[in-house]
């Protein structure tokens, strides 16, 4: 039986995504810091799917988190064959106001941490010739994102960062792919403080991203966006000029 890693499990879309997953027979190892929520979900799924549940209890946006998660993956044995970075949070309002320790939380959290966690499961991956790692970009990657510019810039990293390395992987069995959502149902508007956003309005849930992602896995291309509104926003994008482009964006943030 294969395993999937899910990092941000405790709910949204890393919770779902362990149901879709579990439901497919992938035993799971799931990361995230909420103990009583990771053990209620692991008893959960392991009563409703014949697959084992691993939780770890850490917090991710520390520096050496993601070596940690390493280490005690290694020290019971599990072999990661899909590993989801899926754990991160944003960050809005002016930049010039904000909270720079909580900004450095968060890049360590969306951009660091997941290098880390690629980096250190690649290697394995290669040694197996085989292996998936899904990396959860947003549409927010595809133009800067005034009053949520920190986050904007995090989520446009992860979507370069992981179609550079797919290709470089192309020649191999290891599968790299970043997923690009917009808005989804999720506790990250709370924490963002843009839960009355105009783009967080009848927006898709969870769990219909969390089969995307698993339906996504082994797709050929690079990176995929989810819904097909994104998708027409995202080339639309492309033949609107900057400053437009920038209001636009600011409008349906704030």
């Amino acid at each position: 039986m294969k395993t999937a890693l899910i990092t941000g499990a405790s709910s949204g879309i890393g919770k779902e995504t362990a149901y879709v997953f579990a439901k497919n027979n992938y035993d799971l190892v799931l990361v995230a810091r909420r103990k009583d929520v990771l053990e209620n979900i692991k008893t959960d799924i392991e009563s409703r799917f014949k697959v084992k549940v691993t939780i770890i209890i850490t917090d991710l946006s520390v520096l050496n988190s993601s070596n940690e998660v390493y280490q005690l993956i290694k020290e019971k044995n599990i072999v990661v064959d899909v590993l989801i970075n899926n754990a991160g949070f944003g960050v809005s309002g002016n930049f010039a106001e904000s909270d720079i320790e909580k900004v450095t939380e968060m890049l360590l959290l969306n951009m660091i941490t997941l290098t880390r966690l690629t980096k250190l499961f690649l290697k394995d991956m290669l040694n197996l010739n085989s292996g998936n790692i899904i990396n959860i970009a947003s549409t927010a990657s595809f133009q800067p994102v005034p009053y949520m510019a920190c986050y904007g810039a995090t989520k446009a990293y992860v979507l370069n960062f992981t179609e550079a390395i797919a290709y470089e992987l192309r020649k191999t069995k290891v599968k790299v792919i970043a997923i690009c959502p917009g808005a989804t149902e999720s506790e990250f508007s709370k924490v963002a403080g843009v839960e009355n956003a105009l783009m967080f309005k009848s927006v898709p849930s969870s769990k219909e991203l969390g089969q995307f992602i698993f339906d996504s896995m082994n797709s050929s291309k690079y990176s995929k966006i989810h819904g097909l509104k994104n998708r027409i926003l995202k080339n639309l994008g492309l033949f609107t000029p900057r400053r437009l482009e920038l209001a636009v964006t600011a409008s349906i943030v704030k």
